[in-house]
């Protein structure tokens, strides 16, 4: 029998043949640690078996609380394996394996050195015999995935307050009262329309493609809900059937998925404009209620009152900031002495214009009594004809001295304007201080260069540095 060699550490190693003579000098070799050739295994292991497919049997099934991992055995009549469903995996499983249960596992070979045990490390456990649906679901999914059914940029906003509402599902089923109770608690005068179909069986998928497309064709929708309720794989397979997916991507309606409890996906949540976790959920988001569209109006309100009240009170408070300043103080006095004559000058025009009108009340009673004592027609009609000139003297009079008075007071409030600061330093002019704005420059010799200045101009301040000077 031929023997062949066996590769231990990059040196084969072959048997002595036979001889009478002196054994010879064995060669030198380096034996590999328990470790390193644990780590050549599981590089083989780990490299070659990355995702498999396992049918067997459970047992020994263990669920550590304190982890949350799934610790069992896979066998059949001949072998067995280790196997662990490590957390993170065992919240995607549909079901609770059971010893004896015979099921389908896919995962990669792992090498557990501590013990040099090589186990399956499960992602996706099946009862066996849904193993086909599984793969059909995972393939329909890549095809449509690779046409871009489930591209985002193909997915349609849904509208905010909806006025027609369709909805395809089951007439009978909990799931249709369920949005009924949302849409009315919310809206009690909108308007649904459902198309009643199967949700469950071979005759389902096609009911529900009919559906869609008879609701598409009457128009008038602006949302359109399919809807079902939770289930195993196979109670749920009608919405993962292909006219099923192509009828939500052709609907000219926005389409919103509502098919089983959060932890179920099917073909017609990836096509569907939107996604929901529950039937109760799709009619929440279909229509918001007017109490939270009520208060975010308040809120934008209340938000848009205070910045208007902060925006004021920060104008009030530069206005009070620069009207407080020693130049403005000083015009303001200026301003009342001036506003303090105006008064004086009005006080003394409205003492002579009485005066006026007094002396003109005497003439007229004087010329009043003369008639009274002739009683003469011809002297009354001259006396009329005096009477009524002095009235036209006196209106000329006061209408002359009141255009002298306002003449007179438009040239003070002219004088009062050319000597306002502001009107200086809007011709161009601008007034300097120190940095520490408590003395006006006045010459050139006051400053020297690198100083800081602050200079006042007619629409603001600004702060400057001196970098050079003339004297003239």
């Amino acid at each position: 029998m031929r023997q062949k060699g066996l590769d231990f550490g990059g040196e084969e190693l072959r048997p002595a043949a036979p001889t009478r003579s002196a054994p010879p000098r064995p060669a030198a070799r380096r034996a590999l640690s328990v470790s390193e050739l644990t780590e050549r295994i599981q590089g083989i292991l780990e490299t070659e078996f990355v995702d498999v497919w396992v049918e067997g049997e459970v047992s020994n099934l263990r669920v550590m609380p304190s982890s949350g991992h799934w610790y069992f055995t896979l066998k059949d009549e001949k072998a067995q394996i280790r196997a662990v469903v490590w957390k993170s995996d065992a919240r995607y499983i549909k079901f609770q394996p059971k010893d004896g249960m015979k099921v389908l596992a896919r995962g990669a070979v792992r090498l557990y050195a501590p013990r040099g045990e090589y186990q399956l490390s499960v992602q996706v456990i099946e009862p066996l015999g849904k193993g086909s649906l599984q793969q059909a679901f995972e393939e329909l999914k890549e095809k449509l995935e690779k046409e871009g059914l489930f591209a985002p940029n193909r997915k349609r906003p849904l509208p905010m307050l909806p006025q027609r509402i369709g909805i395809v599902t089951s007439p009978t089923g909990a799931v249709l009262r369920d949005i009924l109770r949302v849409l009315a608690a919310r809206y009690a005068n909108l308007d649904v329309l459902v198309y009643p179909c199967r949700v469950q069986g071979p005759e389902a998928a096609g009911e529900i493609v009919r559906g869609i497309r008879a609701l598409n064709r009457l128009g008038g929708l602006d949302v359109l809900i399919v809807a079902r309720g939770g289930g195993s794989l196979e109670d749920l397979w009608p919405f993962n059937e292909e006219p099923v997916a192509r009828a939500l991507c052709a609907s000219t309606i926005p389409t919103l998925s509502a098919v089983g409890h959060e932890t179920d996906f099917t073909i017609a949540d990836f096509v569907a404009d939107l996604r929901a976790p529950t039937p109760s959920a799709a009619a929440e988001r279909v229509v918001q209620a007017k109490t939270d569209i009520q208060a975010r109006i308040a809120t934008l309100e209340g938000r848009l009152q205070g910045a208007l009240r902060l925006r004021l009170t920060r104008t009030r408070a530069r206005v009070e900031a620069v009207t407080s300043h020693r130049v403005f103080a000083a015009e303001r006095g200026r301003l009342r002495t001036y506003a303090q004559r105006v008064d004086e000058l009005t006080r003394r025009s409205d003492r002579a214009l009485g005066h006026r009108f007094e002396q003109a009340r005497g003439r007229a009673r004087q010329a009043h009594e003369r008639l009274e004592a002739f009683r003469w027609n011809r002297q009354i009609g001259e006396l009329r004809t005096r009477v009524e000139q002095a009235r036209a003297r006196l209106g000329v009079f006061l209408t002359t001295r009141l255009a002298a008075r306002r003449a007179e007071l438009s040239r003070h409030a002219e004088k009062l304007e050319a000597l306002s600061p502001l009107a200086v330093l809007g011709r161009g002019y601008a007034l300097v201080w120190d940095a520490s704005g408590s003395r006006l420059v006045r010459t050139a010799r006051q400053v020297g260069v690198g100083d800081a200045l602050q200079v006042r101009l007619h629409d603001g301040r600004m702060t400057v540095n001196v970098t050079s000077k003339e004297t003239e």
